[in-house]
């Protein structure tokens, strides 16, 4: 793992992209004597020396050396220490300052809340070749994309055992199977890069190379990866390059000075989460970041990155009063250097990775965040749909007897729905801190609350753009979630649950089988309303396309729970049509009102079109229609 002088130069740059192929800890052979060597980077340190359980952490028996480039990282060589040794750098600052740090770039850590880096390697045989083979963003981004969002540290425990966690290897026998049976496309974990603050939920890392030690090692890890991709899964991981926690062992203060992070609080501190700010202008650190990033795809082989709190790193302001925040140079609200990096993110992992996804947890109406960055974008695959998330809940909390005063809150996404390529999301953060559950934000007796979640999952399935349901929310957890426990899946044997988790599932089944849901899920030309405005009803109906007729399907939604009988909608083309799906079906729990015999139009003018069919809408349902193309050769 020899630093070159090339490699001093890209790193200075800020364009080395495989920085941890350098830096921490490598177990190597010199001179024929095998042992492991260290390089840190402390540009304003006086003195720095290696400690560890093989020199009874004494400060001054392993002193590292200086390199001469001028590059601020300091070297060492020692023999005889291998895979599993603990150890840490001593830095002593040109200002007196003093702190025992662990690696950045270390690849394993003690499990918390020991602090100490670990000597490891990323050794693993890979059997996921075929999974690899096929994998591609574009596949990705034109197929069906329904992401199950797990926490490590909760989808299930072993109550036998203490409540203890699951283990990698543990999980890997369980959760591929299970998103495979329940048709989901991918899995997005929650930050699994270690952290000392488990409530955090990963997202205060301090070990930004290594899988939390938590659940096992990273080889562990690798091997859950690999038995989802095994199963067709793909694998996403948060990712947390908008803040650091400050703990004195960890990247804060590193050599003395603020070397990660702005040394100014205005810019370097995150008054939200109490948290430091990456320094974005300064190269060393846009390297150490976008190394990081590539790392988790280079090593682990996953599939995509969600970056987390994308707001925060684009606006100086944000959560800040005035007087708290520093304008950039033109006077403006930007973080000029957090949009040149996240760019330079953006691109540098689309140019080593071509398959994989990047998606941008952003809050705001921030211009072109999946355009391209050559069109002035920020680059993102995907980004989140947090405004139709935060209406689709609010207008679904509201009795049924007064949605329809506020059906625009329903419909207002598809103004809207293309201006970025979006997901749907229903994550963590909607089921925590009071918020209640799913299914206990539904209003109305048990019967109306769990139609009202299949009509939500059926209508969501039924809006352009990608979808993410939270783990538990799949079979409507009754208790909000907590991540001190297992998800209630005991709660999963009766009936009601069950129905939400069939539905999901056959929901799943509908999406990937019917091109119309995906083949244009990102272009206006995939949507068509067919009527929003009957809000004295309830009842919004439209049209999703792929672009051969044959596959278009018709959807309609009502949001009260009364039986509609003779409801009268236009339809695009004449003849006859079959019910393929119905969120009121007795297999998932509901009245079972559903159209057992094919329908026939009736030239009947309504919603500008010259043939309509009457149906039976049934109480807090979706009904999905799919014309018979084949018995109509003159349609």
């Amino acid at each position: 793992m020899t630093i070159t002088d090339f490699d001093i130069g890209l790193f200075r740059a800020g364009k080395h992209y495989h920085l941890y192929e350098k830096l921490g800890a490598h177990i190597t052979e010199k001179e024929g004597i095998s042992g492991t060597t260290f390089a840190v980077w402390a540009p304003n340190a006086r003195y720095v020396s290696l400690i560890g359980n093989f020199n009874a952490w004494n400060r001054k028996s392993h002193p590292m050396q200086v390199r001469w480039d001028e590059s601020g990282i300091w070297e060492l060589f020692v023999p005889g220490i291998g895979k599993g040794e603990y150890y840490k750098y001593y830095i002593e600052s040109q200002s007196g300052h003093i702190a025992e740090k662990g690696d950045p770039y270390a690849f394993h850590w003690e499990t918390p809340p020991h602090t100490a880096s670990v000597v490891w390697d990323t050794a693993f045989r890979w059997t996921d070749g075929k999974y690899i083979r096929k994998r591609n963003s574009a596949a990705a981004l034109n197929g069906p994309l329904s992401i199950y969002e797990v926490h490590a540290g909760s989808w299930r425990r072993v109550p036998e055992e203490g409540n203890r966690f699951m283990t990698y290897r543990e999980m890997a026998e369980e959760l591929p199977a299970y998103c495979a049976y329940m048709g989901f496309t991918h899995v997005e974990f929650m930050p699994l890069a270690e952290h000392p603050f488990y409530g955090s939920w990963g997202y205060q890392i301090t070990g930004y190379f290594a899988p939390s030690s938590r659940f096992g090692t990273p080889q562990d890890f690798m091997y859950l990866v690999n038995q989802l991709h095994k199963a067709g899964i793909g694998v996403i991981l948060d990712w947390v390059p908008s803040h650091f926690p400050a703990d004195n062992y960890g990247p804060a203060l590193f050599d003395g000075t603020h070397l990660y992070e702005y040394e100014d609080p205005r810019k370097g501190f995150h008054p939200d989460w109490k948290s430091l700010i990456f320094n974005y202008g300064r190269s060393e650190v846009r390297a150490f970041l976008i190394s990081n990033a590539l790392y988790w795809l280079d090593k682990y082989h996953v599939d995509g990155l969600r970056v987390d709190a994308v707001a925060s790193m684009l606006y100086l302001d944000y959560s800040r009063k005035e007087g708290e925040w520093i304008p950039n140079e033109f006077g403006g609200r930007e973080n000029l250097e957090a949009i040149s990096f996240l760019r330079e993110f953006n691109d540098a992992v689309h140019t080593h990775h071509p398959h994989a996804l990047t998606i941008a947890e952003e809050s705001t109406a921030w211009p072109g965040v999946t355009h391209p960055t050559s069109e002035g974008g920020l680059g993102f695959d995907l980004k989140w749909m947090m405004g139709w998330m935060h209406d689709t809940l609010t207008y679904f909390q509201k009795e049924p007897v007064h949605r329809s005063f506020h059906q625009g809150q329903l419909t207002f996404s598809i103004q809207y729905a293309f201006s970025e390529k979006f997901i749907l999301p229903l994550s963590h953060d909607e089921v925590v801190y009071g918020k209640g559950s799913l299914i206990r934000k539904m209003p109305g007796d048990e019967w109306q609350q769990f139609a009202s979640l299949r009509l939500l999952f059926a209508y969501m399935f039924g809006h352009p753009g990608g979808k993410m349901i939270f783990m538990g929310g799949e079979f409507a957890q009754g208790r909000e979630w907590g991540h001190d426990y297992s998800l209630d899946w005991h709660e999963n044997h009766h009936p009601l649950h069950q129905g939400i988790q069939l539905l999901l599932k056959d929901l799943n089944e509908l999406y990937r089988g019917q091109p119309a849901l995906y083949a244009q899920s990102f272009a206006p030309g995939g949507f068509e309303w067919i009527d929003f405005r009957d809000s004295q009803n309830s009842v919004i109906s439209w049209i999703r396309k792929s672009g051969r007729n044959e596959e278009d399907l018709l959807f309609v939604a009502h949001f009260t729970p009364v039986v509609r009988r003779n409801y009268r909608i236009g339809v695009p083309y004449k003849g006859f049509y079959t019910e393929i799906f119905n969120s009121d079906a007795g297999k998932y729990g509901g009245s079972n009102l559903f159209h057992e015999a094919m329908l026939e139009t009736a030239p009947i003018f309504m919603h500008g079109r010259s043939h309509s069919l009457s149906l039976t809408l049934p109480p807090l349902g979706v009904i999905v229609l799919k014309h018979q193309h084949d018995m109509d050769p003159g349609y």
